[in-house]
Parts: C-alpha cells; sequence; structure tokens
C-alpha cells in the first residue's frame, strides 16, 4: 500500500524553517511537504484548499503547526498546546480527536504540553479580550486553523488532522514586551522538537489495519468532528 506523506501547514516562514530542520526520519511517506500559507484565515483557506484539489489523494494527514499565545493563567513560554478542538469568532467549532495521543506523544519526548480548545482569531488577541476567551474555554489563540479545518470538512472529510501552538507570549507576559525575544527563540527551538512526536503520530495513523472514520456531527449545529485515525 502507498503511504502518503504528512503536510504541514505554517503561517510564518520561521516556523517553516524550524519544522523543516527537525528529525522526519522514518517518517510515514517520506518527507513531509512543510507549506507556508501566510497569515490569517484568508490566506489559510486559499493555500489549503489549492493543495487538496491539485493533490486529491496526495497527503496522509494534515498538521497546523506554529507559534501562538496562551489565554489561560499557568501556561509559560515554551510549551505546546495541543487541540483538542478549534473555534471561530462565527461559533464554528471542530473538535479534533487528535489532541490527546498528540499530547502523549510529546509528553513522552520531555516537552510540556496541554490539550484544549485553540480560538482562531482575525487579529492580535491581548489583554482582557484574551482574558474572556480563556472565560470561554480556550486555552490558546490562533489565526489560522479553524480555516484549514473548515476546508478539509469541505475536501476531505476522512483525512487526519492536527493543531498545535508552542507558546512564544502568555497573559502574564504579552507579544512585544521585552521578553519576547527570549521567549521566541525558545518556542522556534521547541517547535522544531515537536517533529518526533509527529512523526510517530502520522505512523500510527497510517496502519494498514486501521479504518478512516467520517465525520461525526456533534450537538452544534455548526460543529464537526476531524478524525484521528487514517487508513
Amino acid at each position: 500500500m502507498t503511504v502518503s506523506p504528512l503536510l504541514v501547514l505554517c503561517a510564518l516562514g520561521p516556523e517553516v524553517w524550524a519544522l523543516r530542520g527537525g528529525d522526519w526520519r522514518g517518517a510515514a511517506g517520506g518527507p513531509p511537504v512543510v507549506v507556508r500559507t501566510g497569515v490569517g484565515r484568508r490566506r489559510a483557506s486559499l493555500t489549503v484548499r489549492r493543495l487538496l484539489t491539485a493533490a486529491p489523494g496526495g497527503y496522509g494527514a494534515v498538521v497546523v503547526a506554529g507559534f501562538g499565545a496562551a489565554v489561560a493563567p499557568g501556561i509559560a513560554p515554551g510549551d505546546v498546546i495541543v487541540a483538542d478542538g478549534v473555534r471561530d469568532a462565527e461559533g464554528n467549532h471542530f473538535a479534533v480527536d487528535s489532541g490527546a495521543a498528540l499530547t502523549r506523544a510529546l509528553t513522552v519526548r520531555g516537552l510540556t504540553a496541554h490539550t484544549g480548545v485553540h480560538h482562531t482569531a482575525d487579529h492580535v488577541v491581548r489583554g482582557l479580550e484574551r482574558r474572556a476567551l480563556h472565560l470561554q474555554g480556550a486555552l490558546a489563540v490562533d489565526m489560522e486553523a479553524a480555516a484549514v479545518l473548515a476546508a478539509l470538512c469541505e475536501l476531505r472529510p476522512g483525512l487526519p488532522a492536527a493543531v498545535l501552538r508552542v507558546v512564544v507570549d502568555t497573559p502574564e507576559r504579552e507579544l512585544l514586551r521585552p521578553g519576547t525575544l527570549p521567549a521566541g527563540v525558545r518556542a522556534w527551538r521547541t517547535l522544531r522538537s515537536t517533529v518526533p512526536a509527529l512523526v510517530d503520530w502520522h505512523l500510527r495513523n497510517d496502519r494498514p489495519d486501521r479504518g478512516r472514520r467520517a465525520p461525526a456531527a456533534l450537538n452544534h449545529p455548526t460543529s464537526s468532528t476531524l478524525p484521528q485515525e487514517a487508513s
């Protein structure tokens, strides 16, 4: 059976650089396809739709990875927040089944990882808005993931997906403060260190004895579940 490579989507060039330089030895389907989408939901949506349309069966799983902001207290720069759900400002919610398994794979490799909901915003979130998102149940905020998951639900609903963000700034240490540069270096190194866990997660999903699950609707009328397991 032919195994397809992992598609890794990042918004920024430094994120692509970090992930391409990671240890991808043993990756299912060979080296991953690492693509910069640009910042924001529109760019992320256009990029993933173009890739999936051009190669409809060309990827074994999709990962959205990069830097992000924590909205919950007690999370340190350099920690990893893995999504078990992603929502957007319009109330759409995507439950991501890969969260627990990927978190375990990261912690086994000595990384500090948390599992929770990511909120996809259209702008940099600060101060009271960050606190409000936490009170609504979010752990992290980004600007791309919901758009990618919406495209997957439409074009490839059976494709396994995962979302992770390495924390650069926190409610206690917001972006552009003096500690941002050291936190950014730490986050870059951590992002590169997540690669073996991504390899392990993708390998588990590409076992031939695993069945593909279709998305299951949740109670929310605009919610979908993205499967963890693949063929």
